[in-house]
């Protein structure tokens, strides 16, 4: 089976990236013919709001990667979708997540289908954007009806998608582990390389900032009496991706300036270990979400949640068994951190968490992306008739 991917690859950085490269891994591992088509730009500079796009890592060896797209030329798109047609790829599967590049995929997916052989089956991980913005639903409405089918990372997904296409094949595969970051290291050893003191406790608050991951709420929450009375810190590690005075001027109203340590800048793949095993507990008090990379991390490192009850993120933790799940406010989050904390959770937490890790395996992932193509295969055989 022949499956050309399009989305986030090398040399552009991050979770979207990392995912494509483990998952396209993993379907050459079953033997698939697989090469990603990534972007020559994806967003122009103006609409990224961090330093760069790019890694200064070197290329994967083992994946065919082509810098093919452009996000903003439509001259592009039909090339691109021209040829990937004249090839005849059994599955283009095609990565979304934000209306901004609907026209971009939807088009090259309209034009590349036309050959009436080559499938598509987009990979889904939000139809509704964290942050809206206008006209987002029609650019959604534009490539839903490019595909043919869909795979998607949570339940609540997996509604929104139906809102727009109730007459395609859905199938619902969880964000898998993310086991691209290495060994875990020991407590002390990944403390010892961040100089950090093991005589304390350590939240941790992962990935970019923006409004809707909650950092705010966090901070207010760490602010709680119970929690200063505990030799306790919090690791915010990751690039801002707005004005971060806000945050500072609040870490400086609560009086726990000397209690957070701020790592403002992309986390490489090569320190990712440092930061998962050093921590005690890994905080995600998103106000909005549909799933997130952050807690696949977390389960690769064994590592107990605090995530709120938010899109699917409650999908993926068991509440008061591998972590918490609890409203997106200041007060539920202090107080479950507090319990972990006074009660001791952290070895029964930790066990919980390496059982059910065993849920989010890369072959469900790719099991389902096939099943959504024999179901694709079969509607169309059923319509012939």
């Amino acid at each position: 089976m022949k499956i050309t991917f399009l989305g986030p690859a090398y040399p552009y950085r991050g979770g979207l990236a990392t995912f494509n490269e483990r998952l396209a891994r993993q379907l050459i591992s079953e033997c698939k013919d697989v090469d990603i088509r990534t972007f020559k730009l994806q967003y122009p500079g103006f609409l990224f709001p961090g330093k760069t796009q790019l890694t200064d890592s070197p290329p994967p060896e083992d994946i065919k990667i082509v810098r093919e797209l452009n996000s903003v030329n439509p001259l592009n798109w039909i090339r691109t979708g021209l040829k990937i047609k004249k090839e005849r790829a059994d599955i283009l599967l095609v990565r979304y997540w934000i209306p901004f590049l609907a026209p971009c995929l939807g088009t090259v997916a309209r034009i590349a289908r036309s050959n009436k052989y080559t499938v598509v089956v987009s990979v889904i991980d939000n139809v509704i954007p964290h942050e809206k913005r206008p006209g987002d639903s029609l650019l959604t409405k534009f490539f839903m009806k490019s595909i043919d089918g869909a795979v998607v990372l949570s339940e609540s997904v997996k509604y929104d998608v139906e809102d727009y296409r109730k007459d395609i094949p859905v199938c619902v595969a969880p964000h898998p582990v993310f086991d691209t970051y290495g060994r875990k290291l020991t407590r002390n050893e990944a403390l010892s390389a961040l100089r950090l003191d093991p005589e304390y406790s350590y939240l941790l608050f992962f990935g970019f900032i923006r409004d809707y991951k909650g950092l705010d709420l966090l901070i207010r929450a760490f602010s709680d009496k119970r929690l200063k009375s505990k030799k306790l810190k919090l690791i915010v590690a990751g690039e801002f991706y707005e004005d971060k005075k806000p945050y500072l001027d609040m870490i400086r109203e609560s009086g726990r300036e000397n209690e957070i340590i701020i790592f403002d800048r992309f986390i490489p793949d090569n320190e990712v270990a440092l930061f998962f095993s050093g921590a005690d507990l890994v905080v995600q008090p998103y106000k909005s979400a549909t799933q997130s990379g952050v807690t696949q991390i977390a389960y690769h490192f064994d590592k107990p949640m605090l995530v709120t009850n938010v899109g699917g993120l409650n999908e993926t933790v068991s509440h008061a068994r591998g972590g918490y799940v609890v409203d997106p406010e200041a007060q539920s989050i202090a107080n479950a951190i507090f319990d972990y904390f006074e009660n001791n959770r952290k070895a029964s937490f930790s066990d919980c968490v390496k059982k059910d890790k065993e849920k989010f395996s890369w072959n469900k992932m790719t099991n389902s992306i096939t099943e959504v193509f024999y179901k694709i295969m079969l509607k169309q055989l059923i319509k012939a008739l």
